[in-house]
């Protein structure tokens, strides 16, 4: 199986040279169409590792289906360095998200289910993606121009729109590993095998996986409405598989396996090819996903151990105030819990504002 590399120009930088990501593609008789994606964030580099150990997997033992694979998919935020700190979550001159800058046109639905009525499935599929790739290029030559992350994102994008499946792989600031599930694929995520899952709607907030399951997803609805049952056609995930600037090969290989493991559901490799050792998992909706942010600024103990479970009235946190050193005050408030939660992470550094948001923990659990 041969795997070709390529660049891809994602925009231009200001003395003139261009931005570009590499982009790795492969094929091996019929199968689905898969996209995977990693390091939109600059300081996120764990998914480069577990998209080394996935070319590892497919070498030894080649899928069937098409991939497209793009790691350090953003050229700006891996180089925005600030002493030993990589910045790179937001774009330093508009101070937006790199990952909630993809497109999506939902007026178009609706006239497109009733056009679309009695089209066959593979007829609906096609004209759709279609329509899908024109909003892009449309979108990408208004002349109004664009930011520079919206103009990245809507060119890595255009890889994803035709694909069946489509992941994107990243890391929380200090997280345990968590996964984002839309709703009708709950079943086929427990095969990641990753422990803490977020259970999504088809809403549309700019992120990657969001940009190609909720088109579908509302297609599906609209249709239904209708009185047709169309599938939904695309399945994608936010994979978040450990902390930001920690790079770990070892769970990489465990990371591996589960995509493998998930993408035997959809034919690239034969039932059972891949075994990941199997974790717990819990999931919550998107709804119960809760922040819990610090009352007062200072200096934080972080007590809550990720991803266990722990009961209403556990202390999570100590803010200290060491402002407060020589006078006959406390020293620290301990910051408890609302109600029963799992941690699935918290803020990267010791030092806080009032109203940072300290820890993420999912609520009212069940398991996936």
């Amino acid at each position: 199986m041969q795997m070709v590399v390529s660049d891809r120009v994602v925009g231009q930088q200001p003395n003139g040279e261009r931005a570009t990501v590499p982009v790795i593609q492969f094929s091996n008789g019929t199968g689905p169409k898969v996209y995977i994606q990693a390091n939109i964030h600059g300081a996120e580099i764990q998914g480069n590792a577990v998209i080394e150990r996935f070319l590892s997997l497919c070498r030894t033992h080649p899928p069937q289906g098409q991939f497209t694979i793009v790691p350090m998919a953003n050229p700006i935020g891996i180089n925005q360095k600030s002493g030993e700190f990589t910045l790179g979550r937001f774009d330093p001159i508009s101070g937006d998200n790199w990952n909630r800058q993809y497109h999506f046109n939902g007026d178009a639905i609706a006239p497109f289910a009733q056009q679309q009525r009695h089209a066959s499935d593979q007829q609906v599929k096609a004209a759709f993606t279609e329509l899908l790739q024109q909003q892009l290029q449309a979108r990408l030559q208004t002349p109004w121009g664009l930011k520079t992350g919206q103009r990245m994102a809507l060119s890595l994008q255009q890889l994803a729109t035709d694909a069946d499946i489509v992941l994107d792989l990243h890391t929380g600031p200090v997280s345990d590993r968590h996964l984002y599930v839309p709703e009708f694929a709950r079943a086929q995520a427990k095969r990641f095998n990753i422990p803490l899952n977020i259970i999504m709607p088809a809403d549309f907030g700019g992120a990657l996986d969001e940009a190609a399951f909720s088109p579908w997803w509302q297609l599906s609805q609209a249709f239904a409405a209708l009185g047709r049952d169309f599938p939904i056609a695309v399945n994608a995930f936010t994979l978040e598989l450990g902390s930001q600037e920690h790079l770990d090969p070892h769970q990489a290989e465990q990371d591996a396996l589960g995509i493998a493991s998930y993408l035997e559901q959809h034919g690239c490799w034969a039932d059972g090819s891949h075994h990941p050792t199997p974790v717990t998992q819990h999931a919550c909706l998107l709804q119960d996903y809760r922040a819990l942010y610090s009352p007062s600024g200072g200096q934080v103990e972080y007590l809550g151990q990720l991803g266990t479970p722990l009961p209403q009235g556990q202390a999570i946190a100590r803010i200290w105030h060491y402002h407060k050193l020589g006078q006959d005050t406390p020293l620290f408030e301990e910051i408890t819990l609302p109600c029963d939660a799992i941690p699935v992470l918290h803020f990267a550094s010791a030092n806080a504002q009032q109203g940072t948001e300290l820890y993420k923990v999912l609520t009212n659990t069940f398991e996936l």
